[in-house]
């Protein structure tokens, strides 16, 4: 009937929440539907540099499994995700994923290497795409081009395989596809199309179909990460603001040691892949009251996506109190001034050169960077020593005629020495100086939202995702929030959304109300008045003066939507024989909006009835009623025929228009 059923829907709800205290004595019967549904709900967390995946049986919701430890892992970073690489054959079949794909790549002759098609870092390309479509390609590291769609199916397919697998060895028998909810991630700051696309890459991956789509949840990062703090026990995490100095060390010191002993505690349960999630609400919950105010900061490998949150008491469901909002300032941003830094000392010239003939060293110097990265703390003095391949050095000579080390004297870039061991040495200083633009970039973006007259009396900051381990960052936001709100980390950071996506899967219903990013609308014809409407917009038709290019708002920027909340227009066919009805749809910034020819108005996407196996013996005006609901995660429609109370097909699209 619609063309994608809310999970409220599919959780036998009316669909219109009525917020009266009925509705709550209905929750019960809510979850019921869910348990007959689906046996377990599997959340992949696909990130821009490491995925991973998390399951939890409906039977038994308050267990969270991590997916099973992977081969290889790189030495200085320990975590249950695996980086987000994938290798193509030649013949441009998928190969493998993640540390096998790395490493595959890797040992391949350097002859060979440059045939096989390799992928990172990809997932930003549907944040950046101004105008993505199923047509949009992807550049692998030799530089040949590959539609985006198949190489994001790919990887769902294999996070589909791996979890199957694990459930039927767990289970010992066969699990099939049907009895598993799937909950992808995707930042919340991304437009509709990139939502609409990792859907149809999850189909494409047969996760789920356009027959059967509330099988497949799309989970909003921030948001994920919010359900799962809000069960925090005091031990598992880390409260930076109470860590004042003692005995004369400084607050970092002690970040560090909370961590220390944090990691301690999650490797001695690193056997046990199982979280418990308690049913009581967490401690750090139990000091919320009702109306009390909390900000999320997912801080990623690409993104970085904030969200504000009101709790709604008695049973803690969430209320979006600000749009979400971010931008491209993950942590791939450190990586970027890296290779800044490099083309400064070695010449842009030779490293764009030596990323196409040697893309494999290349890879391999990045994953030195990384876990070099990962050892920055604010109060480091010792330098850090990045390796050079040994590619790197001998192909430097070649193409240059004089050696690395003279490049280095040459280059005076202070900060950064040659070791006789074949490294690059930093100073501390020089490897702060490349985080500095981008948690710059992220301290004020902040500073924007705790201005917004929304963001009021924050109580505390949660800060989540993989950048949210970096010391460097989270000095920098404690220093500039911490005395605004307590702001606090989890203890296995890096792992937060994977959980709270989880959590969602199980009920998709914990967020009550959230807000709209854009305004949205329709362009229409309405009555000519004389004064109120520009002379230039008249069309008369058959006598009658008509006013074109009318704004219809479904809904404003920032708006406040309940979740199954919809908005209902009637539209009616030109003509009876009309078999399909395509409506543009607009959206804006802005939030007062007359006309779709202003300024900063996109055309963005297509409503579609579809009329053809509907009576037509009916009336000839033919009214065609319409709603939509903007409150869930991604926007979705539905329609019915007013004289006969049929449902019409509709499509909603953001991708083909």
């Amino acid at each position: 009937t619609s063309a994608y059923s809310s999970p409220a829907k599919s959780l036998g709800d009316p669909g219109i929440t009525p917020l009266s205290p009925s509705h709550i004595a209905k929750d019960s019967d809510a979850d019921d539907a869910v348990e007959q549904l689906f046996l377990v709900v599997v959340a992949i967390d696909f990130g821009t540099t490491s995925s991973g995946y998390a399951y939890s049986f409906t039977k038994e919701p308050e267990c969270i499994h991590v997916m099973r430890r992977w081969e290889g892992g790189d030495p200085g970073v320990s975590n249950q995700k695996t980086p987000t690489t994938i290798l193509l054959t030649p013949e441009r079949k998928f190969h493998s994923f993640g540390y096998a794909a790395r490493d595959y790549y890797h040992d391949l002759d350097p002859a060979e290497s440059k045939h096989w098609l390799y992928f990172e870092k990809f997932k930003m390309k549907l944040h950046t795409t101004g105008n993505l479509t199923m047509e949009t390609d992807l550049t692998a590291a030799n530089g040949k081009k590959v539609k985006a769609l198949e190489i994001f199916a790919y990887a769902l397919q294999f996070f589909k395989e791996q979890a199957l697998k694990e459930l039927s060895d767990q289970g010992g028998s066969d699990f099939e596809n049907t009895e598993v909810r799937w909950v992808i991630t995707v930042p919340a700051i991304w437009k509709q199309p990139a939502k609409q696309f990792m859907r149809q890459a999850a189909y494409k991956a047969g996760m789920a179909s356009p027959e059967n789509p509330e099988q497949l949840i799309i989970a909003l990062e921030p948001e994920a990460a919010s359900i799962y703090c809000r069960k925090l026990r005091l031990h598992q995490m880390i409260d930076l603001s109470s860590r004042a100095p003692v005995n004369g060390y400084s607050p970092s010191d002690t970040i560090g040691t909370g961590f220390t002993q944090g990691k301690e505690h999650v490797r001695r349960n690193r056997q046990s892949r199982t979280f418990m999630v308690e049913n009581v609400i967490g401690e750090i919950w139990s000091e919320l009251e009702e109306g009390d105010r909390y900000i999320v900061v997912d801080s990623g490998g690409g993104t970085v996506d904030m969200t504000v949150h009101q709790i709604r008491l008695p049973e803690g469901h969430l209320k979006e109190l600000y749009k979400a909002t971010g931008g491209p300032y993950g942590s791939l941003g450190v990586d970027y001034e890296f290779e800044k830094l490099l083309c400064k000392i070695f010449g842009e010239d030779f490293i764009e050169q030596f990323k196409i003939k040697r893309p494999a060293a290349w890879v391999d110097l990045m994953i030195a960077f990384e876990s070099r990265k990962r050892a920055a703390a604010p109060d480091r003095t010792n330098p850090l020593n990045i390796t050079l391949p040994f590619s790197f050095i001998d192909y430097y000579k070649k193409f240059r005629g004089h050696s690395v080390e003279h490049a280095l004297r040459k280059s005076n870039v202070d900060f950064v020495k040659w070791s006789s061991q074949g490294m690059l040495r930093m100073s501390p200083d020089a490897m702060n100086a490349l985080f500095k633009p981008t948690i710059d970039q992220i301290i004020q973006h902040l500073s924007e939202v705790f201005d917004k007259p929304e963001v009021t009396n924050v109580k505390f900051l949660f800060l989540v995702g993989g950048f949210a381990e970096s010391p460097l960052l989270q000095q920098a936001v404690q220093s500039a929030f911490g005395s605004r709100c307590r702001v606090i980390i989890p203890q296995d950071v890096g792992l937060t959304i994977l959980k709270g996506a989880v959590l969602f899967g199980l009920d998709p219903a914990v967020i009550k109300v959230r807000r709209s990013p854009l305004t949205y609308g329709v362009g229409v014809l309405n009555r000519f008045v004389e004064g109120k409407h520009p002379p230039e917009k008249l069309l008369i038709k058959d006598g009658t003066r008509w006013c074109t290019d009318v704004f219809d708002k479904f809904i404003s920027a920032d708006q406040s939507v309940a979740l199954g909340e919809t908005v209902t227009r009637s539209y009616t066919p030109a003509k009876p024989s009309q078999l399909v009805i395509v409506i543009n749809i607009y959206s804006s910034e802005q939030d007062s909006v007359s006309f779709i020819t202003e300024p900063g108005v996109k055309k963005c996407g297509t409503l579609r009835l579809d009329l053809t196996g509907t009576d037509a013996s009916v009336p000839n005006r033919r009214e065609i009623k319409t709603l939509m609901q903007f409150g869930d995660t991604e926007i979705k429609a539905m329609a019915v025929d007013v004289a006969t109370s049929k449902s019409v097909k509709v499509g909603i699209d953001f991708l083909n228009y």
